[in-house]
């Protein structure tokens, strides 16, 4: 998907991290909005249909469907990315949701840098620097801040609820993923993987459901979650490839305050004083992140 229209590459790339942005806070709102008519698993199931139905039309628009047959060496890594990134993490995500504060799980999964470090240094071999050890600091701090949510409960060490730990499993599993996906699918197509990623995962919540439950749409909201997330998948290899990933880790902390505005406006949920600080720290900690690749 290419704008003809705008030369400057740069804006470009900015506008569409800040679209996919929008679309992380956007995508557990119009979840919890399902769960007024659904569970969480049924959500699962529409949501990896329609966006696969999403990615499926962006391969095609941009005339990569040949590349959808793909090298033997290519399907391992495909098939691990959709059972543990979707039908795994985002499963758990998605179960989660329902019982923490929608910030919180934006915040928790805008954590992954650290993951991503951290298991880079132990299969990639990559090296890291004073500033990844002082951005992941201030990430840690941040995670802390926004699940303790007031200083009584940091004083008693009620450090954030099983949702919110089991947002960080997914967080950590998704981390693992985008390894995966560098070290050997960085000359298969975003779109290609977004395909197979989506489709792998339908297949199987369908036929769970199929087996032992229904397989329905119960609301609108459950098509928007799906519509969402296949665009926000779009948006963000979009800018990826137009922008440093030091400026995507950067603006995609717009979420946290696209979250944190829609779970007050449509949910009601509302932020507390260290729940600020905490997303304070989460720049930093990108700021810390971002000053590897420049130097």
């Amino acid at each position: 998907m290419r704008i003809s229209s705008w030369s400057d590459a740069k804006h470009a790339g900015i506008a569409f991290i800040l679209l996919a942005s929008l679309m992380w806070a956007l995508e557990p709102v119009a979840a919890k909005i399902a769960y007024n008519n659904s569970d969480f698993l049924h959500t699962s199931a529409i949501r990896a249909l329609f966006a696969f139905f999403v990615a499926l039309a962006y391969v095609l628009i941009r005339g990569k469907g040949s590349e959808l047959r793909i090298r033997r060496e290519k399907v391992a890594p495909i098939v691990f990315i959709a059972l543990a990134g979707t039908v795994f993490a985002d499963l758990l995500y998605f179960y989660a949701i329902s019982s923490i504060p929608v910030v919180n799980a934006v915040i928790i999964g805008h954590m992954q840098p650290i993951f991503i470090l951290i298991l880079g240094f132990f299969i990639l071999r990559e090296n890291l620097s004073v500033y990844d050890y002082g951005g992941m600091a201030f990430m840690m701090l941040s995670g802390i801040a926004v699940t303790t949510r007031n200083l009584q409960n940091l004083i008693s060490f009620h450090i954030g609820t099983v949702g919110d730990a089991l947002v960080l499993v997914s967080t950590i599993t998704w981390a693992s993923t985008a390894l995966i996906a560098r070290k050997y699918l960085r000359n298969v197509d975003a779109g290609v993987i977004s395909f197979y990623r989506f489709s792998i995962a339908f297949l199987l919540f369908s036929t769970y459901l199929i087996l032992f439950s229904r397989l329905s749409i119960s609301s609108y909201a459950q098509i928007a979650t799906g519509i969402i997330v296949g665009l926000g998948t779009i948006f963000y290899y979009e800018g990826l490839h137009r922008i440093k990933a030091a400026q995507v880790s950067a603006l995609e902390l717009s979420s946290p305050f696209f979250a944190a505005i829609l779970g007050f406006a449509v949910l009601g949920e509302a932020l507390t004083y260290m729940q600020m600080a905490g997303m304070m720290m989460l720049f930093l900690g990108i700021y810390f992140l971002a000053k590897r690749e420049e130097n």
